[in-house]
């Protein structure tokens, strides 16, 4: 046992090394060049809670956004929503639904709203306000399919509609997401391959660009305003520019140092290559303590941004419930803490069911 642990040591010791290596500190590559970045908040109290760090480790519902390939470890049903209140009174919501089929896999429907609220309509003659509001809405939905396509390895992909509207003006955009976990029996304190180190990867928002159109921005042009008889009021329309998705690479490990019938303890790390930002890695942790009779007890921690230039981000905090009822299904509840730096300090509320 002690040759064990001093193996398990020296090991993560490697693989922290190397991850980190890979990961160095660079200025901000094409910051603020993509739209839709509702999409790389963030969702899921328990990985929120974890500093992000979760491609790895999701295996709920919340894998539609996580990684997909997670759907595969899904052996019920479930239903899931969170509610985060995010920065300026922007309000951010998530639902999903999973339906396991034993021999397919698991289907899943998720949806993802970002409400910017309304905000008074102003010109440079009424700045005042025109007695008008405008408002702004995006949400995207996702159908994902995940399956373990053998005990060891499972894949997961995610095809999803994404909509983004400003008062009259509306864009839209088609992505995928491709993701896959592979178990190994490496660093397993049992051998197997359910308690060794776990790699997860997946690409997240690779599709069309969001391109904005809507009526304010036909206007009657003059062509030749100095010259008379010709058309006084042409109608046209303003081209805008289209905007890439907030494209997002993850790769990510996680362990056991403890693993017991009670007790276990999980550490991971994910290392992101976003195209609109520098690259940067999330670290967290999850201890969770099963309570016979009642369900699991799990306190969760992590620090997003590591290596990332000017990051905002920071520690996070949480934790979750689980009950069992009724022939095994249960009812989770999860709460997430995170702070912004001037930015603020943001609570993620999630209620799971399964069955």
């Amino acid at each position: 046992m002690i040759k064990n642990k001093k193996l398990f040591t020296v090991m993560i010791g490697i693989l922290l090394c190397l991850i980190f290596s890979s990961v160095q500190a660079q200025e901000p590559y094409r910051a603020g060049t993509t739209s839709g970045n509702f999409l790389e908040i963030g969702y899921g109290s328990a990985g929120i809670a974890m500093g992000d760090a979760y491609v790895s480790v999701v295996k709920d519902i919340s894998s539609i956004y996580w990684n997909p390939a997670g759907l595969g470890y899904l052996t019920q049903s479930e239903f899931q929503v969170m509610h985060q209140p995010w920065i300026a009174d922007i309000n951010t919501a998530y639902v999903g639904l999973g339906m396991v089929n034993q021999r397919l896999g698991t289907f899943a429907i998720g949806f993802i709203y970002a409400g910017f609220g309304e905000e008074e309509v102003t010109s440079i003659l009424m700045q005042e306000g025109t007695g008008e509001k405008f408002d702004g809405l995006d949400f995207s939905v996702s159908f994902s399919y995940g399956r373990k396509l053998a005990h060891w390895f499972s894949f997961g992909a995610t095809g999803k509609y994404i909509s983004s509207r400003i008062w009259h003006e509306s864009a839209s955009a088609v992505a995928f997401d491709l993701g896959a976990i592979v178990n190994t029996s490496f660093l397993s304190w049992t051998g197997d391959q359910e308690g060794g180190l776990t790699i997860g990867m997946s690409i997240s928002n690779y599709g069309t660009k969001l391109q904005y159109n809507g009526i304010d921005l036909k206007r009657p042009i003059d062509e030749s305003p100095s010259e008379a008889g010709n058309f006084e009021y042409v109608p046209a329309r303003y081209e805008t520019q289209g905007w890439e998705l907030p494209l997002i690479f993850r790769i990510g490990v996680s362990a056991y140092p403890i693993l017991t019938s009670k007790h276990r303890l999980t550490m991971a790390i994910d290392a992101l290559h976003p195209n609109n930002n520098s690259e940067y890695l999330n670290m967290g942790g999850e201890y969770a303590l099963t309570i016979p009779g009642f369900g699991m007890f799990s306190l969760r921690g992590g620090y997003k941004g590591f290596y990332m230039v000017d990051s905002e981000y920071g520690w996070s905090f949480g934790f979750g419930l689980l009950f069992h009822y009724l022939n095994n299904r249960a009812l989770k509840v999860d709460y997430a803490y995170r702070s912004i730096g001037m930015l603020g300090k943001m609570h993620a509320y999630t209620l799971s069911l399964t069955f």
